[in-house]
């Protein structure tokens, strides 16, 4: 979330924030319910302390029929008061936490359509290769039909070379991440709905991605950045450990609700994957540098598996309500002639610390909360899918990046 008294000096920034991350939120009426509770907040106080002042008094022997009816008279607009203020302070909770993070200067303005190619790597080629499914199909290292039977549509299993190849790209990302200094990390698979909210993977209605657990405050994460980012929750972090370092794995469930198109295809869209994430916990005034620094390590990785790539700067109306600036990492699909998603990396400043009290204390002592940065370090479908794309050769098979064959028993390749 943003702070409240930075929303109510810059009302501007705010409204065109909200306009051009095309998010729908009253900003309005968000200010008039915070001036309403913030009014009924001093006039509580003030009868609570005249409460407490009226009975003291009333211990002094015996009370005056004006000081009964004084005591009364404030304990029943006492009650009143607190009846408005406690649907006010959540009104104003609920308005305040739609409010979307703010964008940095250089982001693009617009949606999807305006996000800007940065740069490329490697040699963007057309082949004649065989789309990943039909790939994996031939050689039966991937089953829908019995996922579905076990789990319903967009399940799938693993198989053989494909589980091999999986599995090497994973512990390939953690010794990367391992040699940069972050502490590996095994998360939990499910959160509550205070973490959810927090890190800003709650939105409503056909935007829902999130599964959630019938009967329990405990929902299935969309990725290892839910579970990381509140692992500090309701902290005050020592100044001197800071920049903390984490790369995380886990599963990651999503429901892809109103996904479509050919995008969709094979194991490129599914209800559910693995993915190694990075996250970063920092000061203030190191974030952009750390998100240089992640963005550095993203694309280091890739050029180590020989993926052609694209860097993207994501434009505002793509960015998310958390994200302050966002790049991805696209690798080429020489069977569609595009770029297509593979990573991301995004600085979030202390949007999420600030809805979890994530905090550190400076050298003057003074406390003020941390940034967050995340990055996708690798996942577990896409991945795959780039070098089967990519590493065709002429009899079918499929070429082991280097770095990769020390994790597949020595195969060069599948």
């Amino acid at each position: 979330m943003l702070d409240m008294q930075f929303i109510r000096e810059n009302q501007k920034v705010i409204r065109n924030t909200v306009a051009a991350k095309n998010v729908s939120v009253d900003i309005d009426r968000l200010l008039t319910v915070d001036e309403r509770r913030r009014e009924l907040l001093q006039e509580i106080e003030k009868l609570r302390k005249a409460k407490n002042e009226t009975a003291a008094q009333m211990k002094n022997g015996q009370p005056s029929p004006e000081l009964i009816a004084e005591g009364k008279r404030i304990k029943e607009t006492l009650v009143t008061l607190e009846a408005e203020y406690g649907p006010a302070q959540k009104e104003y909770e609920e308005l305040l936490n739609e409010v979307p993070n703010l964008f940095s200067e250089d982001t693009p303005l617009g949606g999807e359509e305006a996000n800007q190619s940065l740069k490329t790597w490697g040699e963007a080629k057309k082949t004649s290769a065989k789309d990943h499914l039909s790939w994996l199909l031939e050689r039966d290292l991937v089953d829908f039909e019995r996922g579905a039977k076990v789990a319903g549509s967009k399940f799938y299993y693993s198989k053989g070379d494909l589980v091999q190849l999986e599995m090497a790209l994973t512990q390939y990302a953690f010794q990367k991440g391992i040699e940069h200094g972050f502490t590996p990390m095994i998360v939990p698979n499910m959160v509550n709905s205070e973490v959810i909210g927090g890190t800003g993977y709650a939105p409503r209605g056909e935007e829902k991605q999130i599964y959630s657990i019938a009967g329990e405050d405990l929902h299935l994460i969309a990725t290892a950045e839910i579970p990381l980012t509140a692992y500090h929750k309701d902290e005050i972090l020592d100044l001197e450990s800071l920049p903390l370092l984490y790369i995380g794995w886990s599963p990651c469930y999503r429901m892809e609700a109103g996904a479509g198109g050919k995008h969709s295809k094979g194991i490129f869209r599914v209800h559910q994957f693995y993915k190694v994430e990075l996250y970063v916990f920092c000061v203030p005034e190191q974030s952009a540098q750390w998100h240089e620094k992640l963005l550095a390590l993203g694309e280091e990785i890739l050029q180590d598996l020989e993926i052609p790539y694209q860097q993207l700067a994501i434009a505002a109306g793509d960015l998310g309500a958390p994200a302050y600036k966002k790049f991805d990492l696209e690798y080429w699909s020489p069977v569609d002639g595009e770029y297509r998603e593979l990573t991301s990396c995004s600085n979030v400043t202390d949007y999420q610390a600030r809805r979890l009290n994530i905090r550190y204390r400076t050298t003057e002592g003074k406390v003020e909360y941390v940034h967050t940065l995340n990055n996708t370090a690798m996942v577990s479908s896409r991945g795959p899918i780039a070098i089967i794309e990519n590493n065709q050769q002429e009899d079918g098979s499929v070429k082991i990046p280097k770095v990769l064959q020390p994790f597949m028993g020595g195969k060069e390749k599948i």
